[in-house]
């Protein structure tokens, strides 16, 4: 079965073929600034630019440059955000459409661009079946004391709740950390931060608690993404600069997390940079992300009783050697300790913590396609959703 797993954002689209036979990755690539008149398509040493107005074109774009365009493809799989009271991976038809699109108001970035891309995909390979896995699936295993918040009754049975997101990433970090130790029976902190960013804790293999809320717009500070913030203060914010309750949640959607306290850039590369020059505000910046990875991972220390590994994974916990050094920071207490030397790598599993350090600390590249292709292909075959 070759399966493609599309990867969607609002001005981007990113895809990864599969050969399900052996798992073998068969070719990836994508598109981005969709949209512009200068956008940028690669497929593997492929490329292409020029104006492209819609997802649509991008996945004609990006079909063409395949290695092998008469590839039969047999099914896609989307690694789709939000679906409210569905959840796990199931066949898209009209009334998962329908559901993702009555969550547009609280997944803006996410839900819109996905349901665009599959409208896109029917339209071009009509008979090819579609399959969407939830980034919420793999919580739902998170006990009702640590979903539920302290809000009106009422709201909580309408469907406010923390839902947690990043499933098929921290879902690939407890599979991986299972096989990579020998073991099911693992305490692990799952810190995937990157340009969207959550914490989560997972038991035997299954999620207890995850940073994220009631939307992607919550938990840990993201790129330009407010993360958590006393909707309260929002009394002070909107007579102050003039805006209406949807231009501030707008504004703390594009304009908050990393971008917001910086003034320099989403990209927390450029952000370390600026820090190293002297900005303060780059600084701070890079300080209340390390500070809010401590607080969760302080928090999941209680929740596990402990913990057998700490990986980092996302493009941040990847490939940043100081922000990685700086989350460890006095963690003697916990048993967490890093050694500087292993800790210097970049985007490749390794071992980071030191010989004496109680709790095992790695980088594990996430791999939150492969996890959607497989969901993908359960599905199609008959498997109970999850």
């Amino acid at each position: 079965m070759i399966i493609l797993v599309a990867n969607i954002g609002s001005t981007s689209f990113k895809f990864r073929l599969f050969d399900m036979a052996d798992e073998r990755e068969l070719a990836r690539g994508g598109a981005e600034r969709i949209g512009g008149e200068n956008a940028a398509v690669r497929v593997g040493d492929r490329t292409w630019s020029g104006p492209l107005a819609d997802h649509g074109q991008a996945i004609d774009r990006c079909l063409e440059l395949l290695p092998d365009p008469g590839v039969r493809v047999d099914a896609i799989g989307f690694k789709a955000v939000h679906g409210g009271p569905i959840s796990g991976a199931v066949r898209v038809d009209e009334s998962v459409i329908r559901t993702m699109t009555e969550f547009f108001d609280i997944a803006p970035a996410h839900n819109p661009p996905y349901v665009a891309a599959m409208k896109a995909f029917a339209a071009r390979l009509p008979q090819v079946p579609q399959v969407a896995a939830f980034e919420t699936a793999f919580h739902q295993t998170i006990p009702a004391s640590r979903t539920t918040y302290a809000i009106p009754w009422e709201w909580t049975e309408a469907g406010v709740r923390r839902y947690g997101f990043h499933g098929a990433s921290h879902r690939y970090i407890a599979t991986r950390s299972a096989e990579l130790l020998g073991r099911g029976d693992l305490r692990v902190i799952s810190c995937h931060v990157g340009g969207s960013s959550s914490i989560c804790a997972i038991e035997s293999g299954r999620s207890v608690a995850n940073s994220f809320g009631t939307t992607p717009q919550s938990g840990l500070p993201h790129n330009n993404r407010v993360g958590d913030f006393d909707p309260y203060a929002l009394l002070k914010a909107l007579p102050r600069f003039g805006l209406t309750f949807e231009q501030a949640l707008a504004e703390m959607a594009r304009k908050g997390g990393l971008l917001g306290i910086s003034g320099v850039s989403n990209d927390h590369r450029d952000v370390e940079q600026a820090a190293a020059a002297g900005n303060a505000r780059a600084r701070l910046a890079c300080e209340v992300l390390v500070e809010a990875v401590r607080h969760y991972v302080g928090a999941y220390l209680a929740v596990l009783n402990g913990a057998d590994l700490l990986v980092f994974t996302g493009g941040i916990g990847e490939n940043g050697v100081a922000f990685r050094e700086q989350v460890c920071a006095r963690m003697d207490y916990a048993g967490l300790r890093l050694d500087p030397a292993r800790n210097a790598v970049r985007g490749r599993e390794a071992v980071i913590s030191s010989d004496d350090s109680r709790v095992k600390i790695m980088v594990i590249p996430t791999n939150e396609e492969l996890i959607v292709a497989r969901q993908t292909r359960d599905v199609l075959q008959g498997a109970p959703r999850g």
